[in-house]
């Protein structure tokens, strides 16, 4: 495995909270991505666009924040106090296949293992016992 990252949810309020965390912490943003014109636009309503589909913030070496929004057609809803997930990042897609299938075991299914437009391998799933992971293998991206 590489890393074990908090991946957190909010209803609309990602990139605030995220302003707020960067000047308590500090740190970079890394990636900062709206859903306004992504593969995943067209599933997401209008007044929702220029809500956040994922924004990471560097707050230490190793150190690593990530989130996102989620939208009215979002596969897991928004309820407060369980909008958390714990992200897993695979060395390989047979690494994420055995992680998400011992993770899934009693568990529920919101989004299968699949390749993604971003480059990785990634699905998501809720645990017999509530906690919601995030697990992923991202695919080298090759040189430009």
């Amino acid at each position: 495995m590489k890393a074990l990252t908090p991946y957190l949810t909010f209803p609309g309020t990602a990139e605030a909270a995220f302003t707020l965390y960067k000047s308590v912490f500090g740190g970079e943003f890394g990636m900062v991505h709206r859903f306004r014109g992504s593969p995943m636009a067209a599933g997401v309503p209008d007044n929702e666009q220029d809500r956040l589909m994922h924004i990471s913030l560097m707050i230490a070496p190793g150190v690593l924040l990530m989130a996102s929004d989620a939208c009215s057609t979002s596969p897991v809803p928004f309820v407060a106090g369980t909008n958390f997930s714990v992200s897993i990042e695979c060395d390989s897609d047979a690494e994420a296949d055995k992680v998400f299938k011992g993770l899934a075991a009693g568990g529920t299914v919101s989004l299968p293992m699949k390749n993604t437009f971003w480059g990785a391998y990634f699905g998501m799933l809720t645990d017999r016992f509530g906690i919601a992971w995030m697990v992923s293998h991202h695919h080298p991206q090759p040189a430009k």
